[in-house]
């Protein structure tokens, strides 16, 4: 009896624990890391290790995201206008940026971001659903339209709220 009462509470807690609602999501969270799974299987970490990064809920259903790679390059020129084609593609492969509106699916556990401008202009005016997980104030969620151009099936990324 005692291990049936123990193990229907357990089930119990998980339960409790799992069921997620909109305001769990509302505030700031930090990027913990973004791995790209490429179609031959490999893995990569297009932003490399320790990438910095927010992400912010609101109540009105409002987001942005900023991703960078933990160390860029300064612009030796100091003006942006006036980067070499190297330091460019720095900025440009370093940074992922978007805004828009969200939607949570709880019940199928698909986030959707509804994205009205970005650093990668081709995900402007799209609409991408991802799956996700939320435990323990972690949000895990996988990208299948990545910003490789095909190169990378999808990407799994991480989020610690704040």
């Amino acid at each position: 009896m005692k291990n049936t009462t123990f193990l229907l509470l357990l089930f119990v807690l998980n339960s409790a624990l799992a069921q997620k609602t909109k305001s769990d999501f509302l505030g700031s969270w930090t990027l913990v890391s973004v791995e790209n799974i490429n179609s031959d299987g490999t893995k990569n970490l297009p932003y490399d290790v320790n990438p910095k990064g927010i992400l912010f809920f609101d109540e009105k259903g409002n987001y942005a995201i900023e991703i960078y790679k933990n160390e860029r390059p300064k612009i030796v020129s100091g003006d942006k206008n006036k980067c070499t084609p190297e330091e460019n593609a720095s900025i440009v492969q370093g940074s992922n940026a978007h805004f828009g509106i969200y939607e949570i699916d709880e019940k199928n556990k698909i986030l959707t971001f509804k994205i009205k401008t970005a650093s990668f202009p081709n995900w402007e005016g799209t609409v991408q659903k991802r799956s996700y997980t939320f435990i323990n104030n972690e949000l895990k969620y996988v990208v299948t339209n990545t910003t490789q151009g095909g190169k990378a099936v999808s990407a799994e990324v991480v989020w610690k709220k704040l």
